[in-house]
């Protein structure tokens, strides 16, 4: 039995290893409180999100089929909740009462595998009941294949067909048949239904004796006894192996459905969050990868949206048929909040998810990676500059045409004029490779430079100084507002003192950077 929620034709693996860039997604992208939200204190729930995510898909046709899955979820979360519980709790009950409980003989192993199949048994009954009833309200390809698997194969004939086996194999004694092979030695040991067994006591009694031998074993024969189970283990042995295989893999596929619906449920944890609020949620629309789309409405960050309790600004853009997006503008105007909205925006597509925002569209693309401003490397083994270059060295090395890399003030530590200089060169390597770039600078000349070329790819957007955090269609300017802010700090006007002094003195570390001189 297979479930393919998450795939059309093969399982979500669990144990799969993260892409290279993992940790800087996380950092740069600050996933932890999607990830929290979405795992709720569950800890299957969270480490089955995380790779979702992280581990994105590349197909369309694959983020299609996922999205249908999860809009059947939202449709009717409490089926896919309580399938959810059901899988779990059955899960935990064999752990608590089977663990660990099967033997080296065959007797043992027919023991235990015949009680764990009843409990699985009636769990896969009631899986069956749920798509018998509830079935009709699910409509994507994925969740009608999986109910259509549990009716076709889980029959009531089939189901009563088990549980006879099981219920012949629980009764005592045993009937084997078996052939005289070289030396007169016992061989195909068979394991055969009594044909007295199903009848009841007065059957048995009026029926006739069979002709026959029979021996009786001192109980004081030990050698006897052995010689008796030798040969019940002979008899049990094809029928043990065979039920514990059984077993096993219906255990495999509780287990299996059981990360399947972990990452669904978490999908209902966050959207149910964010539909509280009144945050806007969409199905995105996903392009295939060599493709340049990229257009969206009112695209915000989800992970402050869920550290904060008051609304979240949202973004408009148009930039299909771009390869390069560069953000310039004001300090505290929004850019690196924009920046994560469309980074965390892709990695949700490309797991089949739903965005924040009213609409979104964008082609997939092969890999997704981050080069943020970093702290100074406190052992100060190596200057500002060195490590972002290594970084970019170790990103060169795992990048692929159509990946997308989104840049966060790098190469900013120099002056600008060398700064400038150096991105450049790695910004015109990047495209004519065919990745695609949102870099965020503070580089005048930088920025500058592009916007002089008239690149029909390249769109430009601008903070304005009046901290609304929306970013417009704008050519770069060679001002940050660095004094607008230090005027507000020191005059006290509509800045916060609480956190007013950290972030002045961010703003004029990076206005000292950029601005050019003579400027305060």
């Amino acid at each position: 039995m297979k479930v393919h929620l998450m795939y059309r034709d093969q399982n979500f693996v669990l144990d799969k290893s993260l892409p290279s860039n993992y940790s800087a997604l996380e950092q740069d992208l600050g996933l932890g409180p999607l990830f929290d939200t979405m795992a709720q204190g569950d800890k299957l729930v969270y480490e089955v999100v995380r790779k979702s995510l992280l581990c994105s898909l590349t197909g369309v046709d694959a983020v299609l089929y996922r999205q249908g899955v999860i809009a059947d979820c939202l449709d009717a979360p409490d089926v896919v909740r309580a399938m959810y519980r059901h899988v779990g709790t059955t899960l935990e009950t064999r752990r608590k009462n089977w663990l660990g409980i099967f033997g080296t003989h065959p007797s043992g192993i027919i023991h235990s595998a015949v009680t764990l199949v009843h409990l699985f048994t009636d769990s896969l009954m009631t899986l069956r009941e749920f798509a018998d009833t509830e079935g009709y309200r699910f409509q994507s390809d994925g969740f009608r294949s999986f109910f259509a698997m549990l009716q076709r194969e889980l029959d009531d004939d089939y189901i009563s067909r088990v549980r006879e086996h099981l219920n012949h194999l629980s009764r005592p004694g045993i009937l084997v048949r078996a052939q005289l092979g070289r030396g007169h030695r016992g061989t195909n040991y068979t394991l055969v239904v009594d044909p007295n067994g199903t009848r009841g006591l007065i059957g048995r009694l009026l029926s006739q004796r069979p002709t026959g031998y029979t021996l009786h074993v001192d109980a004081r024969d030990e050698a006897g006894h052995r010689t008796l189970e030798a040969l019940e283990d002979a008899g049990l042995n094809l029928a043990a192996n065979a039920l514990a295989q059984s077993a096993d893999h219906i255990k495999g596929f509780f287990e299996q459905l059981q990360t399947e619906l972990a990452f669904l449920v978490g999908c209902l944890n966050v959207a149910d969050q964010m539909i509280a609020k009144g945050d806007p949620l969409c199905m995105p629309e996903p392009w295939n990868t060599d493709q340049r789309v990229r257009h969206f409405r009112g695209l915000y960050d989800l992970g402050l949206s869920l550290r904060y309790d008051g609304p979240v600004v949202g973004n408009d853009l148009d930039a299909d048929r771009t390869d390069l997006i560069i953000v310039t503008g004001a300090n505290q105007g929004g850019k690196s909040t924009f920046l994560r909205s469309v980074g965390v925006s892709q990695l949700m597509m490309q797991a089949g998810m739903f965005v924040p925002a009213n609409s979104f569209a964008a082609n997939v693309c092969e890999g997704l990676f981050t080069h943020f401003r970093r702290e100074e490397d406190a052992d100060m083994n190596s200057g500002k500059l060195d490590e972002e270059l290594q970084r970019m060295s170790s990103l060169a090395d795992h990048l692929a045409p159509n990946s997308l890399i989104l840049f966060n003030e790098s190469f900013a530590s120099t002056n600008e004029r060398e700064g400038s200089e150096i991105f450049q060169q790695i910004t015109d390597a990047l495209l004519e490779s065919g990745i695609q770039m949102v870099s965020v600078s503070h580089m005048y000349a930088y920025a500058q430079g592009y916007y002089a070329r008239g690149m029909p790819n390249a769109v430009f957007l601008r903070a304005e100084r009046d901290r609304t955090f929306k970013l417009k269609p704008g050519r770069p300017i060679t001002t940050s507002y660095g004094r607008d802010l230090y005027e507000q700090i020191f005059n006290g006007r509509s800045i916060d003192s609480a956190r007013s002094l950290g972030s002045w003195q961010q703003d004029r570390a990076n206005a000292t950077m950029t601005e050019t001189p003579g400027r305060t």
